[in-house]
């Protein structure tokens, strides 16, 4: 039976409406039985469970379809994905917020919610604190119920006694901000207006609390209290609200009103809902299309008008069509507007501005937009690029409701975003995920190591967007309400935009891999198919049409996030069922090491006589396998590289010759890099890291990947590690000289070798040894470069030796230990800079001067 039913549960995740509602049915059902007949009390605990969720999933899928009949609109996907338990973790954690719990939305609420008053008979009192700002703070005149709010005398009072009066607009609505700092939300609520009011379907019947579905409007609570059903963090949430708003001692308000219905309380209450989940009425700031998606679950989308790739006439039809079809909710936002240009343009810089309606005049495409404060300019049309003017095509601005007719080439060109939350009724499927990040460290945001990424196959080719959304948290109002303050003093410099920057940025990209549906590991190194945007917003929307039956992957980027670690929710929509999981890497096995490249390690490329003095790994590979390594950094702008070398028997390389090199990275990458072997024979390398210049240092981070988990790597040791280092005279070759040697005295048995470097210009070529004796019995006991000359200013060594002073005085005719340099070709002197010669040893040595022995 279990079986049967993870049947039913797979193929839910693929149906949707009366399909899906069947599909979750049967599974409840079947878990039930299973439960029924189930031993272990564990067992019966897991499948009861499991039953649970899905009789929950049936009971929303249920309340989606009436709600969807009794508006006469499309019905709302839901997700019928089952979540896993750290999912439903992440969902309970993210409902705690600035001190209030919002839990997730299971049902409808009780109608005796808003009839049952207080053991006292009082009406229902909201405990939470609503933050005012000091400017609030000094016309503050307490929380009042609405019959307080209306003022005595005044003719509406009469008529205000009659409690549905509070929720009936008889005329068209006007809403307009005053001192709240929420023009987002405001703009929204007008945007908004004929979705909330449509006998097409009012979106207000699923979003407030009473609701009167006959007269399609908002019913007054009779003990005050309001339930609200919003979407944020994950999930539809319980948001609770009494009806008391904030009062003033002037005729200016702290909450929206309407103009036309100054009695009309359910804007005002949307908006106080609104405002407790995102910490009070002294609100930082927010964008329209964030706000539209708590308020209605519409997808958000953030088409930045001043970007170089928007397509005028595809935008155009894309929205003009959606908003004429009911499917799409349009705002504005402008962006740091200088004053003087405020002023001559009858703009607000930084503002929020709704879209009430979009026509076509002639050849001119025009947006009627209202701005939502209460007494404000409007466009004057300065710098008009229409065909015709634009305050006589159709009606001239309404000064005193703030609306304004504007070309559509004018709004591209003097606002920054144009928000659109489109209608999830336009799909039919919709899979939800959650995860937890932890920002990387500054060494790994270059790269895609610790970034969430997901493959994605669809069956076809049609469209599917993934709607990113980042969880709200405390910390996040903490840095907005700080960098506002600090606004507030450095006014000149700082602009609102500023601030919202600092909560940091987010992007979706979909890239081909091989083999498909695979973790990326940095940008360059897989064909990136779409690439979205980085916004400074809580969501983010990608766009994009599958190749089908080929796995995609999924990657979510961030930059500048100042939490160490946040809650994400990932939804995506399609008209076709998607296969969805998180992208498993190319190569299994994983090893990752740090290092550093420090004064004494930063040796430079291969042309630097110090390369050898970069970090070098040994790496073992026991049988033929696929590798990768990826190179990152904290610096954006330092040039790095890999070179994978033929291993010299477990000792530093000192130089490198292209016959030394088995595979290197991409020339010298700013920040990080990436090299990667379809097949690599098993053996010993050696890996050299390096900087493009000597002496630039930074912190790296080096991971391997494979097919084997018995790679080994091991960090190969400097030449001057755990030993003595003795410096010759630096070396000249004068008078013509092609031979030098320098005497080498030891008191006792040691290892040493020879190191000799010349300087970057020169042009000779030489050789570096150890000799025992001179003459014609002499020996050589260790030579640099197999015997062949080379270019000294890459660095020349010879091998290690053990020598022992007994086999010194009896072997070369007892003529002592040498270090010979030998020159073929070039410039005295080694190219005028000398030949700087060291001795490494783990023991006591001498060295005498050099002397000549061209003539031995």
């Amino acid at each position: 039976m279990e079986a049967q039913a993870l049947e039913h549960e797979r193929r839910l995740e693929q149906s949707c409406g009366a399909e899906a509602l069947k599909h979750a049915i049967a599974a409840a059902e079947l878990y039930m039985q299973a439960a029924a007949k189930a031993k272990a009390p564990a067992d019966r605990s897991r499948l009861s469970r499991k039953c649970a969720e899905l009789i929950g999933l049936g009971e929303r899928l249920k309340a989606n379809a009436r709600n969807a009949a009794a508006a006469s609109r499309l019905p709302v996907p839901e997700s019928t994905r089952i979540l896993t338990t750290a999912e439903k973790t992440i969902i309970l954690r993210a409902s705690r917020l600035h001190g209030n719990i919002f839990p997730p939305w299971d049902s409808d609420p009780d109608p005796k919610s808003f009839t049952d008053l207080g053991v006292d008979g009082d009406a229902y009192i909201d405990p939470s604190e609503f933050s005012l700002s000091p400017e609030q703070e000094v016309i503050f005149d307490g929380w009042k119920r609405p019959s307080e709010l209306v003022p005595r005398g005044d003719d509406r009072l009469e008529e205000s006694q009659d409690p549905d009066h509070f929720m009936i607009a008889r005329n068209e609505i006007d809403l307009a901000q005053d001192l709240a700092t929420d023009c987002s939300v405001v703009a929204s609520l007008c945007a908004a207006a004929r979705h909330f009011s449509s006998t097409k379907g009012s979106l207000l019947s699923t979003l407030i609390y009473p609701f009167d579905h006959e007269a399609l409007r908002p019913k007054v609570s009779k003990n005050g209290k309001y339930i609200f059903r919003m979407n944020f963090n994950g999930s539809w949430r319980h948001v609770v609200i009494d009806d008391r708003l904030p009062a003033t001692t002037t005729d200016r308000t702290l909450y929206v009103v309407d103009k036309r219905n100054p009695s009309l309380l359910w804007p005002a209450l949307i908006e106080k809902a609104y405002l407790k989940i995102r910490g009070g009425y002294d609100f930082p700031g927010s964008n329209s299309g964030t706000d539209l998606h708590v308020l209605t679950g519409w997808i958000p989308e953030q088409i930045f008008l001043q970007s170089d790739d928007i397509e005028l006439d595809q935008t155009w039809t894309r929205i003009k069509k959606a908003y004429d079809e009911w499917h799409a909710i349009l705002t504005l936002g402008t962006g740091n507007i200088q004053p003087e240009e405020e002023k001559a343009l009858g703009l607000v810089r930084e503002h929020d501005y709704a879209v009430l309606d979009l026509k076509r005049e002639g050849e001119s495409r025009l947006l009627l937009i209202k701005n939502p404060w209460c007494d404000s300019m409007v466009w004057t049309g300065v710098g008009s690029s229409a065909t015709l003017k634009v305050h006589t095509v159709g009606e001239t601005p309404d000064n005193t409701s703030n609306k304004f007719w504007m070309a559509f080439e004018d709004v591209l060109q003097h606002f920054d975003s144009l928000y659109v939350n489109w209608n999830p009724a336009l799909f039919a499927h919709r899979q939800d995920h959650h995860f937890v990040w932890e920002v990387p460290e500054p060494i790994e945001e270059l790269v895609f190591t610790k970034n969430p990424q997901y493959s994605i196959l669809s069956p076809s080719g049609s469209p599917a967007w993934v709607l990113l959304n980042r969880h709200w948290q405390d910390g996040e109002l903490d840095i907005l309400r700080e960098r506002k303050a600090q606004k507030d003093h450095q006014a000149t410099t700082s602009t609102l935009a500023h601030v919202s920057k600092q909560l940091g940025f987010m992007s979706l990209s979909i890239f081909a891999t091989s083999p498909p549906g695979t973790r990326v590991p940095l940008p360059e190194s897989q064909r990136c198919l779409v690439q979205g945007p980085y916004v400074d917003s809580p969501n983010t929307l990608l766009r994009y049409n599958p190749t089908p039956n080929v796995p995609q992957t999924l990657v979510i980027a961030q930059g500048e996030l100042p939490l160490p670690k946040y809650s994400f929710s990932l939804s995506f929509f399609s008209s076709e069922p998607l296969t969805i999981s998180p992208a498993p890497p190319a190569l299994p096995h994983t090893q990752t090491i740090t290092g550093s490249w420090t004064r004494r390690t930063a040796g430079g490329s291969a042309v630097h006589p110090t390369y050898s003095l970069n970090p070098q790994y040994s790496l073992t590979i026991p049988r033929p396998t696929a590798l990768s390594l990826l190179l990152s950094t904290p610096h954006r702008d330092l040039p790095v590289h890999i070179s994978i070398l033929f291993n010299s028997g477990n000792k530093r390389q000192i130089s490198v010759t292209g016959r030394d090199i088995l595979a290197s990275s991409s020339e010298y990458q700013r920040g990080c890099t990436y090299l990667s072997l379809p097949q690599i024979d098993c053996g010993t390398y050696t890996i050299v890291l390096s900087t493009f210049e000597p002496g630039q240092l930074s912190d790296f981070s080096l991971t391997i990947s494979s097919f084997l988990q018995s790679i080994k790597i091991e960090p190969v040791p400097s030449d001057a590690a755990g030993k003595l280092r003795t410096d010759l005279p630096l070396a000249t070759f004068t008078g013509g000289n092609k031979k030098l040697r320098a005497p080498l005295s030891i008191a006792r048995l040691v290892r040493l070798h020879a190191v000799a470097r010349s300087s970057p210009s020169s042009k000779a070529t030489l050789r570096l040894s150890l000799e025992l004796g001179i003459g014609p019995h002499k020996s050589v006991l260790a030579v640099s470069g197999d015997g062949e000359f080379a270019d000294a200013s890459l660095g020349l060594r010879t091998d290690e030796i053990d020598v022992d002073p007994g086999a010194v005085s009896r072997s070369g005719g007892g003529k002592g230990l040498w270090v010979v340099l030998e020159q073929m070709g070039g410039e005295g002197g080694g190219g005028g800079g000398g030949v700087q010669v060291e001795v490494l040893s783990d023991g006591i040595i001498s060295l005498g001067a050099w002397q000549s022995c061209d003539d031995e």
